[in-house]
């Protein structure tokens, strides 16, 4: 150290106090950017999902619905995930109101806290810059801008995802054993944590993480197999122990939205599990996404139905799904960067084993880690037979940002004879977004021609040898396109309701598509058994191709003024009935009466209308003891029958049997909504 230095820095400033602040400016900026963009108009009156935000606030109400999750006040039944997303939600709404804002604000705050979250990992794999670069890259994924401004589980699932990085990372760099376990078990934590978000989608990664252990710690192996068992029991535990508590509650309890048996574990193996993965019977359950009305199953794929329009949910399965029309445009802007990048590092390290030499075992787990969450979740998601949306691969974000910015700064930093490399990428990647914009170049369709501009000074600027600005152009030209489809995401205050998605409405909504008559659907896109709307025809309810599963039925979040005229007229004339009202058909007719109102309203059957909840026994005991006197049926597009054909498990009859047609005149009624007074 110099003259000059010592005086510049005294010696009682500690080292790490000199180091450059820019990292952490440039950490705050990436925060501030995805929280922008997140945030951004979220209280213009949508509320995301409205079966979600009428639980959340259900689940306000008393404890017992926080606990299980309830859709309605009453704790009939409830929502067909784990609650653990929507305790935020109902906190949330519990102490400001129920607001949009309210029920959105915690899909921001854990959105912003991921993308700290993924910085720190990458920090401690890699280093700085490939940490801010990753940050970066998932605070402009599209498909994650737009599910972070929802109120779906998949946030927290991300969140509790990349938790379970960051520990995992911590726990292969510990050098001693007790750090090294701990850190481990925490990692299982929080990974039963996301399985309390999404069921076994948060398992997905754990056979990835329990190989990188294996191969990238330096413990003895009987010491690794200790740890993994060890970890293994958490994973049981902080996965498991709400399946246990309401499997023995010894109370009342709502009844497992989307079994087939009222408990949580038939919706574990059934339709939020194995179903989703082969499909079949295994897909059934009230959370399954009902027909539209007039709407036939084709047969020919789980969720693909044609008359009056054609529609798929997220593409044919097949190992090219994650590129198709449907999800392309949401999360693959850099998956050939990450295949490329994958096969290299794969290649560099053969070629280092050859050669006898030692690589950093940390390092090496990292790589296994990323590439099998990417590789596996990509492949599981790509041939899944079941339900499937293209928010899901929300998940795919992490691993997708670690991967291609290690490789993006790896390519970088290489002078040998590989360093074609990164201008192969930003030709790759420029390419690949060309053909994404291309499919529909009614949005945004000048940045193919932006990106290919950029692309080309990007590769001229490193071939020629101007390293730094070579690196920028790089990143600009391969996060142009998806900047610009995050920030068209951000600026749309409308709700994005069921299936959030980024880009055009043709191929937004989760893949929900219509084709009407003599119109070609987008490059790539083939309706089933090639259906089109038929002549005269209009998109449900009038919303062109984001109908009609929008909040409540065509995108209903508050009472229409006959809805309020039917409930004060139940409310009024209930006798003092608990139960104000119950609505029969799928949960987002009832949603907008929970949401709308402070009465205790339930909708019957769950979200399609399929449960078995309330039972016939049930509704016959509410009726004779006064505590239910009014029905709502009618007017509800959208519920009566689930997949697999089954019904409404007889309630439908026992209500025809039971409950006269109030005059409509009573209340002023009209469209079509029938109320019902009921007699034991």
């Amino acid at each position: 150290m110099t003259a000059t230095a010592e005086v510049a820095a005294p010696a009682d400033v500690p080292t790490e106090s000199r180091s450059p602040r820019w990292p952490a400016w440039a950490l705050v900026a990436i925060c501030v950017l995805a929280g922008a963009l997140y945030v951004w108009a979220i209280g213009a009156g949508q509320v995301g999902n409205s079966y979600y935000a009428a639980a959340a606030k259900s689940m306000s109400t008393s404890f017992g619905n926080f606990l299980f999750g309830s859709f309605d006040p009453a704790g009939v039944v409830t929502v067909d995930k784990p609650p653990m997303s929507l305790w935020p939600q109902a906190i949330a709404v519990w102490i400001f109101g129920f607001h949009g804002w309210a029920v959105l604000l915690p899909q921001v705050i854990e959105g912003v806290a991921a993308v700290f979250l993924l910085h720190r990992t990458v920090r401690l794999w890699a280093d700085e810059k490939v940490a801010l670069l990753a940050a970066l890259i998932l605070a402009l994924t599209p498909i994650t801008v737009a599910i972070n401004r929802d109120n779906n589980p998949d946030t927290l699932l991300v969140l509790l995802l990349v938790a379970a990085a960051y520990a995992f990372t911590r726990s292969v760099q510990s050098a001693e054993s007790r750090p090294r376990t701990k850190w481990l078990l925490w990692c299982a934590f929080f990974i039963g944590c996301g399985f309390l978000t999404k069921m076994l989608q948060a398992w997905i990664v754990v056979p990835g993480f329990a190989l990188a252990y294996l191969v990238g710690t330096s413990a003895p192996v009987k010491r690794r197999i200790l740890d993994l068992l060890a970890a293994g029991g958490v994973l049981v535990a902080s996965s498991f122990w709400w399946v246990a508590l309401h499997a023995f509650w010894p109370g009342s309890k709502p009844y497992i939205g989307g079994s087939t048996d009222g408990g949580a574990w038939d919706l574990i193996i059934g339709y939020n599990g194995l179903g989703r993965v082969f499909g079949g019977d295994g897909n059934r359950g009230g959370g399954s996404m009902p027909l539209p009305s007039g709407a036939v199953p084709t047969g020919q794929g789980p969720m693909e139905f044609a008359g009056p329009g054609g529609a798929m949910f997220g593409g044919q399965p097949g190992v090219l799904r994650m590129f198709d029309a449907s999800v392309g445009g949401q999360i693959s802007w850099l998956l050939p960067l990450c295949l490329l990048v994958l096969g290299a590092v794969a290649v560099a390290g053969v070629l280092r084993r050859r050669r006898g030499v030692p690589g950093v075992p940390a390092e090496r787990a990292g790589w296994f880690m990323w590439g099998s969450w990417l590789l596996v979740t990509a492949l599981v998601f790509s041939l899944a037979q079941g339900i499937f949306h293209p928010y899901y691969t929300t998940m795919l974000a992490p691993a997708v940002a670690a991967i291609s910015a290690a490789g993006i700064v790896m390519f970088w930093r290489v002078k040998s004879f590989v360093r074609f490399l990164l201008p192969l990428s930003v030709a790759i990647t420029a390419g690949w977004a060309f053909v994404l914009v291309s499919r529909d170049t009614s949005f945004h369709g000048w940045t193919r021609w932006a990106v290919l501009g950029v692309a080309a000074v990007a590769v001229v600027v490193l071939l020629v040898g101007l390293r730094r600005a070579g690196l920028v152009a790089a990143v600009v030209a391969m996060l142009l396109v998806p900047a610009v489809w995050s920030t068209a995401v951000a600026a749309t205050a409308s709700s994005n309701g069921v299936m959030p998605a980024a880009g055009p409405n043709e191929r937004g909504n989760g893949g929900f598509q219509i084709f009407r008559n003599g119109q070609q659907p987008p490059n790539g896109v083939q309706p089933p058994n090639g259906t089109q709307l038929p002549n005269g025809a209009q998109p449900p309810n009038g919303r062109g191709n984001r109908g009609p599963m929008m909040g409540g039925p065509g995108g209903q979040t508050t009472l229409t003024d006959e809805q309020k005229r039917i409930l004060d007229y139940a409310k009024k004339n209930g006798n003092g009935a608990e139960i104000t009202l119950a609505v029969a058909g799928s949960a987002q007719m009832a949603s907008p009466f929970i949401m709308g109102s402070d009465e205790v309203v339930i909708g019957m059957g769950g979200f399609s209308g399929s449960d078995n909840a309330p039972s016939v026994d049930q509704l016959q005991s509410w009726v004779s003891e006064g505590k239910l006197k009014f029905v709502l049926g009618g007017g509800d597009q959208m519920g009566g029958r689930g997949p697999g054909g089954r019904g409404d498990n007889g309630r439908q009859e026992w209500i025809t049997a039971h409950c006269s047609t109030v005059d409509p005149s009573a209340y002023g009624g009209g469209s079509g909504l029938e109320l019902l007074e009921c007699r034991a």
